[in-house]
C-alpha cells in the first residue's frame, strides 16, 4: 500500500516543478532563436524595453496568480490598470494632489475594482467569468467617460515619470519600475506561501466545499484576495502611466490574456490550488520576450497575436496532460 502511494503522489508534488522547468528552458530557447533572428534584440535599449514591459505584464500577472490559485478568473484587469492609469491622471492633474496621494488613490482605487469583483462573486453568486466581463466592459467606459476620451498628461508633475524610468543604478539604465517589481515578487511570494492568505487560496481552489465545511469564511476570503489583485492592477495602472507620463483612456484589452496566459505558463492551473509565483514570473518574461521578439523581428500583427494564442492553448493543454498523470 506504502508503494502505491508514492507511485501516486510524486507525480502530483512535481508536475508543476516540471513544468516551471519546461517554461524556464523554452524561455532560453526563445532568448537565443530571436538573439540570432535578428541583431537588434540583445542591444541595452531593447532588453530595457522586454523587462519593462515585462513589469507591467508581470504585476497583473502576481495578483492574477492568486485568483487562478483560489479557482477564479479575472477578465477585467486590463482595462482596470487603463481606469486606474486615468484615475491617478484625475487626482494629480484636475484636483492637484501631490505625487504620493495620486498614486496611493489610484492603487486603493484598484483595490475597490477587485473588491467590487469579489463581492459580486461571493455574496451576489456571479459567476467569475461573467462578473469580471462585466467589470471590464465597465472599467473600460468609466475611463473614456472620466477622462473626456482625451489622454491626462502630468505636465504639473513632471517627477511622476521618474516612478517608471527613473534609473537607480548610475552609469546603467535599470529603471526604477524594474525595482518595484522585483520587490512586489519577493512580496507576493511571501504572501502565497507563508501567510493565511496564501493557505486559504490552495485551499478554496482545491475543494471549496470542503473548505467551507471546515469552518473557513470561502466569501470573505474570496473578496480579499480579489481585492488583493485589483491592489495589484492599481499599482500596474501607475506604472504603466508613469512610463508614458500620460494616462491614456484607451487600450487595456487583451493584456488580461496575456497576464492569464503568463500565470498558466508559469505552471499554475486554470482549475485552481495549484500555482507558484516563481512559475508565473517565468511565464511573464516567456510573454514579453516573445511579442517583443516578434515586433523586432517585423512579425505582421495579425501573425504576433496568432503565436501568442497558440502558446496559450499549448500552455493550457500542458495544464490538462498534468492533471491527468497527477
Amino acid at each position: 500500500m506504502t508503494t502505491i502511494s508514492l507511485k501516486n503522489r510524486i507525480p502530483a508534488k512535481i508536475s508543476g516543478s516540471l513544468q516551471q522547468l519546461f517554461a524556464f528552458g523554452s524561455l532560453i530557447v526563445i532568448l537565443v532563436f530571436f538573439s540570432f533572428a535578428s541583431p537588434y534584440f540583445f542591444t541595452t535599449s531593447n532588453l530595457v524595453g522586454i523587462l519593462m514591459a515585462a513589469t507591467v505584464t508581470g504585476i497583473l500577472a502576481l495578483g492574477t496568480t492568486f485568483v487562478i490559485i483560489a479557482g477564479g478568473i479575472d477578465l477585467s484587469i486590463g482595462t482596470g490598470m487603463i481606469l486606474c492609469g486615468v484615475m491617478t491622471g484625475v487626482f494629480q492633474t484636475y484636483w492637484g494632489w501631490p505625487v504620493w496621494a495620486g498614486v496611493l488613490g489610484a492603487v486603493l482605487f484598484g483595490g475597490l475594482i477587485g473588491f467590487v469583483n469579489g463581492f459580486n462573486i461571493s455574496v451576489l453568486g456571479i459567476p467569475p467569468f461573467i462578473a469580471t466581463l462585466g467589470m471590464m466592459l465597465v472599467a473600460s467606459g468609466l475611463s473614456l467617460v472620466i477622462s473626456g476620451t482625451k489622454p491626462i498628461y502630468f505636465k504639473e508633475h513632471p517627477e511622476f515619470q521618474l516612478l517608471m524610468n527613473y534609473s537607480v543604478i548610475p552609469g546603467m539604465r535599470f529603471p526604477l519600475g524594474v525595482l518595484i517589481f522585483l520587490i512586489l515578487i519577493v512580496v507576493a511570494a511571501v504572501i502565497l506561501a507563508k501567510t493565511i492568505l496564501g493557505r486559504y487560496a490552495y485551499s478554496i481552489g482545491s475543494n471549496e466545499a470542503a473548505t467551507e465545511l471546515s469552518g473557513v469564511n470561502v466569501a470573505k476570503w474570496k473578496i480579499i484576495i480579489y481585492s488583493m489583485a485589483g491592489l495589484f492592477v492599481g499599482i500596474a495602472g501607475v506604472l504603466a502611466a508613469s512610463r508614458l507620463s500620460s494616462a491614456q483612456p484607451v487600450g487595456g484589452m487583451g493584456l488580461e490574456l496575456e497576464a492569464i496566459a503568463a500565470v498558466v505558463i508559469g505552471g499554475t492551473s486554470l482549475q485552481g490550488g495549484k500555482g507558484s509565483i516563481v512559475g508565473t514570473m517565468i511565464g511573464a518574461l516567456i510573454v514579453a520576450v516573445l511579442t517583443n521578439g516578434l515586433r523586432v523581428t517585423a512579425v505582421p500583427q495579425e501573425w504576433q497575436s496568432v503565436v501568442v494564442g497558440c502558446v496559450i492553448l499549448v500552455a493550457v493543454y500542458m495544464d490538462i496532460l498534468r492533471r491527468k498523470r497527477a
